[in-house]
This record gives structure tokens, sequence and C-alpha cells, in this order.
């Protein structure tokens, strides 16, 4: 006797086989090839959250190599979860007097295909190299673009402490754009100990210990920038993804912090690198995990 064959349930289980098979070639490895030839591997709506930094204007000679920003742009929208969140680390050169605006140009680009720009960040580098420029401030920060797809679906929030924690307030004032309204009536009494970190982000660039590893790099990320945004965005044993991975510090964070990972290089020489330091983090997380182990251990005895 013929049995009726429900032709869409059939097509989600092998599409559904389809994307297991693809996860096991391309999860928690690095990819020596261009970005384009990843994401093409990838099924849509993939990625939980894309933590990078590309090369822009020029400014680092990124071993001769050069990238397709709009196809780019346009991929990492297929790729990513509805949901899920693309941070988009970007400054500018300035050519001929004028700053290039590269970055705007990228973030309005992202914006005409369909991302939301959720929250537009400063990366502020304490120690930024010194530069002389007639007539021109010092550049001691880079952009963090936070583009959504949709609603984001995780945020994480990092707190501080209140400068007047415990505090009783009588009165103050606060903007909400969204509902034009200045004013409350009802105030946190006291004043709580927590309060959800500004959107301007400081951190030493390649003095840290963690960070000297990637020295072989012209312009790695801070490990503590990196982690702050997968804290963010996305929980443990979500995907995380690294269209130009460089020295390798969004895949280490990733293995730190419990998250899966994908990273593109096209360089073979910082592929090393990025090989290198992964096997340092996994030798770290061991080191964790036997430490949590013994204290569990020494718990029960």
């Amino acid at each position: 006797m013929m049995r009726n064959v429900n032709v869409n349930e059939l097509q989600k289980q092998q599409s559904c086989q389809t994307s297991v098979m693809v996860s096991a070639d391309l999860i928690n490895k690095i990819h020596n090839e261009n970005c384009l030839e990843t994401m093409a591997k990838m099924p849509d709506n993939f990625i939980d959250l894309t933590v990078t930094s590309p090369p822009y204007d020029g400014l680092r000679t990124y071993n001769g190599y050069s990238f397709d920003f709009e196809s780019v742009a346009k991929e990492l929208y297929r790729v990513t979860k509805e949901g899920g969140v693309v941070v988009w680390v970007v400054g500018d050169a300035t050519v001929k007097g004028s700053e290039t605006g590269t970055s705007f140009k990228q973030a309005l680009y992202f914006n005409e295909i369909g991302f939301n720009l959720h929250d537009t960040m400063i990366f502020q580098k304490t120690n930024p190299i010194p530069q002389i420029y007639r007539k021109r401030y010092n550049g001691i920060f880079e952009y963090m673009f936070v583009f959504s797809k949709g609603k984001v679906k995780t945020h994480n929030p990092i707190k501080i402490d209140c400068l007047h924690a415990g505090l009783e307030l009588n009165g103050t004032t606060y903007k909400n754009y969204s509902k034009n309204e200045q004013t409350r009536e009802k105030l946190a009494k006291p004043v709580k100990d927590k309060k959800i970190k500004g959107n301007i982000w400081e951190y030493v660039v390649g003095k840290r210990r963690e960070d000297q590893e990637a020295k072989g790099h012209p312009a790695p990320f801070p490990c503590e920038l990196v982690k702050d945004h997968i804290i963010s965005w996305s929980n443990e044993n979500d995907l995380v993804y690294d269209p130009f991975m460089g020295s390798g510090t969004t895949a280490k964070m990733s293995i730190l912090n419990n998250r899966n990972w994908i990273g593109s290089e096209i360089s073979s020489e910082y592929c090393n690198i990025i090989e290198e330091r992964i096997k340092k983090a996994w030798e770290e997380k061991s080191k964790e995990k036997d430490l949590q182990a013994g204290t569990l251990f020494g718990d029960e005895m």
C-alpha cells in the first residue's frame, strides 16, 4: 500500500540534514580563502553574530589583498539569522585634507540592503599612536557599527557601578527621544548599584600579554573588545563569524567564552598566526576545565 508523501516535510528534513553536514565542514575552523567563498557554503539565516574589522582605505597593507565590500555586506545579510547582529569596526583615512567618509558610506549601505543600524558605538584607544597633523586633533577612535537583522534577539548588557549608588533623589529629568519626553515622576529610590555601560568603550591597544600574541598582524583587535561584543550580542553555543579573521582574536575569544565560531582569512601568513592562537586558546580552556573539575572534586571530599 502506498503511503502519501508530504513533499514539504521531506524537503524540510533534507534541508536540515544538509545544514548539519555544512555545519560540520564549516564550524570551529579557519578557512584560508576569500570570505565570499566561505559564506557561499553557508545556508540562509545561519550566523548569530559577526564581529569583524575589515581592511579599509588602505591604511594598512593587508598583504596586498582587497575586498568587494558590497558583495560581502549582501552575503552577511543573507547568512545572518533573524535577530542576529553584525559588529563592523571601521575608521576613515585622511586623503588630501579630507576624511574619506568610508565608515559612513558603508553604514548607510548596510542600512540600504535591509540591516537596522542598531547602535553607533565608539572604540576609543587609551594609548593611540601620536600623530602630527596640521590643524587637526589626534585621531583616537574607530566606529563600531552594530547592525541587526530585524529586532535584536540577544542583548546581555554589560553593567558598571553607579556613581551615586544608594543616593536618595528628590527629582531629575531625562530625555526619551522616542516619545519626546523630558521628565518623569517615578525614580529609582535609592539609586541602583549598577547601570548599563555607555556606548563609548575604551581599550588599551597591543600592550596586554594576550594581545601580544597577535603582533605579527598590522591591526589586531584588543581581546577585551571582542569579548565584550561576544558577551553582549550572543549566548553560549551560538555561532560567531569573522569574515576578516586577521590574527584570530574572534576565534580565540569565542573559544574562551563557549561560543562556536567560523573564520575566513585570505592570507596564509595570517592563518599561521591564527592557528597558533587557537591552539593556545584550547589549551587555556582545557586548563580552566581541569581547574573547575578539581574544585568540584575538592568540594565533594
